[in-house]
């Protein structure tokens, strides 16, 4: 089902609400995407995958997709994507959800398992790095990404923005694994269908940073959390991943966050990569509902339940 939420006045965000697949109890997932991308980015093959145990929402970010084109009007940060996912949930009625967040997604995640812990049934984070990488020293991304990313304001006729999408998916998707560029050509049509235009989303390069640099919290996670370590990811190379893990660890004994690594994944989402990535999530997803409410316990659906 589809549905437009409104985020606040003027500004909605279109919203794709999907039924498990058959009749089970567990929570639903939410699907937080990365800067600049639509909801319909998530690979189909990913979201069938997770609908054989959960209800699966996924949504276009403001100023993608089918969602409000409104950031000159209505300026904002980084940080308030996070209360949208939270508005999100509101408007379908969940009260608890498994929240997976993919590159900014990912930061977009952190800050809801910091501000709205009761919110989340468990957090993954995936091609992304911790809020406070960038005083950590860790490597970043090469020229030749950093250089086309400097052309995406560019303007391009369809032909020329596919193939810009195409050869963009090439650098992120690393390479440890073949690149099927008909597959990511495929992807981007279906995407440029979704929205109704061929012009690239670019606000979120203009949103501010401010409320991010909240690294030194990180210990303080108390969701069941699982970091997806993309080894071929040419944004986030490791040792993001590893680092991430470690400052949601904290030093404590029993840290509520584990590290899986995804071979050959890069930056994207490819087939290739999707059974072993689905069959993580699920995994993770079982084993926090277990924690959370006891194994073979229906987990609540409606408003959000304390231990």
């Amino acid at each position: 089902m589809e549905r437009e939420v409104e985020v606040e006045p003027g500004v909605a965000l279109w919203v794709e609400d999907l039924p498990a697949a058959g009749d089970s109890p567990a929570c639903p997932v939410l699907l937080v995407m990365g800067a600049n991308a639509a909801g319909p980015s998530w690979p189909d093959g990913l979201v069938e995958r997770l609908r054989e145990r959960h209800r699966v929402v996924r949504y276009d970010h403001r100023d993608t997709g089918r969602s409000s084109r409104a950031f000159e009007d209505h300026p904002y940060g980084i940080a308030d994507l996070a209360g949208d996912a939270l508005t999100v949930l509101d408007a379908c009625g969940i009260g608890r959800a498994h929240v997976v967040g993919m590159s900014m997604g990912g930061l977009l995640v952190q800050l809801l398992a910091l501000d709205a812990p009761e919110r989340l049934a468990s957090a993954t984070l995936l091609c992304t790095a911790a809020l406070d990488a960038h005083r950590a020293g860790l490597p970043g991304p090469p020229l030749e990404l950093l250089r086309m990313w400097q052309e995406l304001h560019d303007p391009r006729d369809e032909h020329g923005e596919l193939t810009w999408r195409v050869e963009h998916w090439r650098l992120l998707a690393g390479d440890a694994l073949p690149f099927d560029p008909a597959e990511f050509e495929a992807l981007e049509r279906r995407v440029m269908a979704h929205c109704g235009r061929v012009e690239p989303a670019t606000a979120h390069a203009l949103a501010g940073v401010d409320g991010l640099d909240r690294g030194d919290e990180l210990g303080a996670i108390t969701v069941p959390t699982l970091v997806v370590e993309a080894p071929a990811d040419p944004v986030h190379p490791p040792p993001h991943a590893a680092y991430l893990a470690e400052r949601i660890a904290g030093g404590r004994a029993e840290p509520p966050v584990r590290l899986v690594s995804i071979e050959g994944m890069g930056h994207a989402l490819p087939a290739a990569v999707l059974d072993p990535l689905a069959a993580e999530l699920l995994e993770h997803a079982a084993e926090a509902e277990d924690a959370l409410w006891g194994p073979g316990v229906v987990a609540p659906q409606g408003q959000p339940t304390q231990r």
